[in-house]
């Protein structure tokens, strides 16, 4: 999939790689060079200045690494677990024991589908009430066993469905957050796509918060936001705008905690790239949230979130 401020790029692309198969029988390095350098140029300009609506296109493209892409290849030895012990094993969400560095942590992360049989499978990476309560029980795990808490949060929002609502949706995503502002281990919340609603905020309370540079994270989506301000979709990108959902917006106001950069041109474009950026990041937080006491890790947790939505005049 070619995102239509991508076509300029993927054509110029296109064009280096027919020349370098004719490159065999034709010295024209020279050129290719140019065009190479041309290329870089472009890139640069386009995503120096991507709008907001732009980004959340970004965040949303097919080809980005998902929660499983990032755990295999940030992580070793990770082992899958499953179920709620109450319902069912929400496949929206994943989580499991993994090495990450010289950390044995719980890496918790929502799910989406490559294809449209994978996104059934998957609900699209919209949580429902099992799933909200598969991760808490797996974050009392790692509490029992005094490991820090990785989560990755990519989701459109929770699932809006009857039976989600039947069986507590809400309910589920207030106790998520209330046991998280009181977890006795560390917790580290990484945006690796989009971060709507509730449905991240389930996973979404921890002590350091990291954003990918083209992620969005927002109480609600553009398009929502567009279809009750003006009863149509069609001011989407006025509404991601105004949102102030960007990863530069967030950290200005406290919301985020760190932007962490992304391959040239997005993560879908390298996924080991994207994933050695994040991996590093982690391992770092790990280290600073390790060195924290107890007692002083919940404190400053409780701060964090109480400080937010306040301004000084």
């Amino acid at each position: 999939m070619v995102l239509e401020f991508e076509k300029p790029l993927v054509e110029l692309e296109q064009k280096i790689e027919e020349m370098r198969k004719m490159s065999d029988s034709l010295d024209i390095s020279a050129e290719i060079n140019k065009l190479e350098g041309k290329i870089n140029e472009l890139r640069k300009n386009i995503f120096d200045n991507l709008t907001p609506w732009q980004i959340v296109q970004l965040a949303r493209h097919p080809e980005r690494p998902y929660s499983l892409d990032y755990i295999y290849l940030m992580t070793e030895n990770f082992v899958e677990l499953h179920g709620d012990r109450q319902f069912r094993d929400d496949k929206a969400v994943v989580g499991g024991f993994a090495t990450i560095g010289d950390y044995s942590a719980m890496i918790i992360g929502q799910q989406k589908g490559r294809d449209t049989k994978s996104n059934l499978y998957r609900n699209f990476g919209m949580m429902s009430p099992d799933g909200y309560r598969k991760a808490l029980r797996l974050m009392k795990l790692a509490e029992k066993f005094d490991k820090p808490v990785i989560t990755l949060l990519d989701t459109p929002g929770a699932f809006p469905g009857i039976e989600a609502e039947e069986r507590g949706q809400a309910e589920a995503i207030a106790r998520n957050i209330l046991e998280m502002s009181r977890l006795r281990v560390p917790i580290i919340v990484a945006i690796i796509g989009e971060g709507a609603s509730g449905g991240a905020l389930g996973i979404g309370v921890g002590d350091r918060v990291l954003m990918l540079k083209y992620c969005w994270y927002s109480v609600i989506s553009p398009e929502s936001c567009s279809s009750i301000l003006w009863r149509s979709w069609d001011f989407k990108e006025q509404a991601a705008e105004a949102l102030k959902l960007t990863a530069p917006d967030l950290l200005k106001i406290g919301i985020i905690d760190r932007i962490v950069d992304e391959p040239f041109g997005g993560a879908h474009r390298n996924h080991n790239e994207a994933a050695s950026i994040l991996k590093k990041a982690l391992i770092e937080e790990i280290d600073l949230m390790s060195k924290v006491k107890k007692d002083k890790l919940l404190d400053n947790r409780i701060k964090k979130f109480q400080d937010m939505g306040f301004w000084k005049e």
